[in-house]
């Protein structure tokens, strides 16, 4: 016997009407009547009496919805019964994020607000580029991270792009003018992006290229900004990071005319195992919500 089949028959019954039950099946009456054909011809009886008032049960037919109807009712339980235990997620989750990322603890508390029984736990990394093939290692489920990835054969969930951008305060920028071109830094101190003291960085400017000689360097973007927000330097930031601070204009973007390059946000986790309900449960969840909830950008 044909499922479907069985379904459309189930529905003609209870709804009275070929045309009831394909409006509450969404198929069309064409399609509910070509089941119910079959569904006769493969059990050579009539199982239903048409007329203008409607449809009216055989005696066949009122066995099989007998038994037919019990059957339909305990499988739709039990995928409502799959479905309760998919949203009703139990077990832990171990994250890493990076340091700067606070949009991101939005997210972590709005995806255990909807599965309160995971215990989340997060690990803040540096930048969140390092050590991706240690993610097991270290506990970690998933990770987030943003730039090209080391390893570009190793699990990954791309979750879209965002850009850095020069930042200065209106009060620096008073003082010292407006720079209309990379070369104009160089009367600025800036501030860099640096994991180590020696590293010398490069600013990414439209087609243009500079290395500034910086007065500050650290491996930390928050301390970046409050040194930018005080007026000391110019320094790169995410834009997501001084998105907030440009609208209410303690900071202004330096140079936007000349735009640095995206950068790729990824959800990495590791390849020794395959991915739990939980972890595919996060994964789905953060990629729905930079669609809703895009990183801000100053407009």
């Amino acid at each position: 016997m044909d499922l479907n089949a069985a379904r459309m028959f189930v529905s003609v019954v209870q709804c009275g009407s070929i045309s009831s039950a394909a409006n509450l099946l969404q198929l069309p009456l064409a399609t509910i009547r070509r089941g119910i054909r079959e569904l006769e011809r493969s059990l050579n009886v009539q199982l239903l009496e048409r007329s203008a008032r409607g449809t009216r049960l055989t005696a066949a037919g009122s066995q099989l919805y007998k038994h037919a109807s019990r059957g339909i009712e305990a499988l739709a339980e039990g995928e409502q019964a799959v479905r309760n235990d998919r949203l009703h997620l139990q077990g832990h989750l171990s994250v890493s994020v990076p340091a700067a990322f606070e949009s991101w603890w939005k997210l972590l508390a709005e995806f255990q607000r909807r599965h309160p029984e995971i215990q989340v736990a997060v690990y803040i990394s540096e930048r969140g580029r390092e050590r991706e093939s240690d993610l097991a290692q270290d506990g970690v489920d998933v990770a987030l991270r943003a730039g090209p990835l080391l390893d570009e054969d190793r699990p990954a969930r791309l979750l879209g792009s965002y850009r850095h951008m020069l930042v200065a305060s209106p009060l620096l920028l008073e003082r010292l003018g407006t720079p209309q071109t990379p070369a104009d830094l160089r009367g600025f101190p800036c501030a860099v992006w640096s994991r180590n003291a020696d590293a010398r960085q490069q600013w990414q400017l439209g087609d243009q290229a500079y290395s500034p000689d910086p007065l500050f360097a650290a491996n930390d973007y928050l301390h970046l900004r409050q040194l930018a927000l005080t007026a000391k330097v110019v320094t790169e930031l995410p834009a997501f990071l001084a998105a907030e601070a440009v609208r209410d204009g303690r900071l202004r973007a330096v140079l936007p005319e000349l735009p640095m390059p995206e950068q790729q946000l990824h959800l990495l986790y590791p390849a020794q195992r395959p991915p739990s309900r939980i972890v595919h449960a996060y994964l789905d969840f953060a990629q729905a919500w930079l669609v809703e909830n895009p990183l801000p950008y100053p407009h």
